[in-house]
């Protein structure tokens, strides 16, 4: 069986953003609306303090919190592991993004574009895809893997410190970084089991 994720090295990560650029590209999501992010902080003192860099994005959890709150079973949970939403289902109760413990859900609350009222011809294409009064999340770019291409974030890293690919494929680039390096997973204590590991 295959249970698609995502491995992310923090030692690799500049916190360049190319990754939050690139999905919000690939999906054409309205202002507010990031389906990823990287989040920074500094941490110490001079001499020795330094930046930390996380970035974060849905964890595609095995046990998802968010599938149990939706009352109008609008988010799915593939065989592969992916967890989606289905836009026509969805109320926009935001159930789902109350119950998210990783804060990677959006409510998509208006379709201007980034100039006002005025859509760009970029924004008049990419918005045929959002509707308004719904919520929305990374899908790991499904349309991406069905075309045997990895997700946008991940082609587009510099650093390649995204990695994708079958966590039940012992041989997968994820697993045997799993295998050969420490790691670990966001709140892991809440047993959702997410799908999104650091290395």
């Amino acid at each position: 069986m295959t249970r698609l994720g995502m491995v992310i090295d923090l030692k690799l990560c500049i916190a360049c953003n190319a990754c939050t650029v690139a999905c919000k590209a690939e999906h054409g999501t309205p202002p507010d609306v990031f389906w990823g992010r990287v989040l920074e902080r500094e941490e110490g003192k001079y001499p020795t303090a330094r930046r930390i860099m996380i970035p974060v994005l849905c964890n595609h959890c095995q046990d998802p919190p968010c599938l149990r709150a939706c009352p109008t079973g609008a988010t799915t949970q593939r065989e592969d592991g992916i967890v989606d939403v289905d836009y026509d289902n969805c109320a926009g109760c935001k159930a789902c993004i109350t119950a998210c413990p990783y804060d990677a859900r959006s409510f998509v609350d208006n379709l201007n574009g980034y100039f006002g009222d005025n859509l760009t011809p970029y924004e008049t294409v990419s918005y045929r895809k959002h509707q308004k009064g719904v919520v929305e999340k990374c899908n790991f770019c499904t349309d991406r893997v069905h075309a045997g291409l990895p997700p946008a974030c991940v082609q587009v890293c510099p650093t390649s410190c995204r990695q994708f690919g079958d966590l039940d494929d012992p041989e997968s680039v994820v697993s045997r970084l799993l295998r050969n390096r420490n790691h670990f997973q966001l709140l892991p204590s809440l047993g959702t089991k997410p799908s999104v590991y650091y290395l």
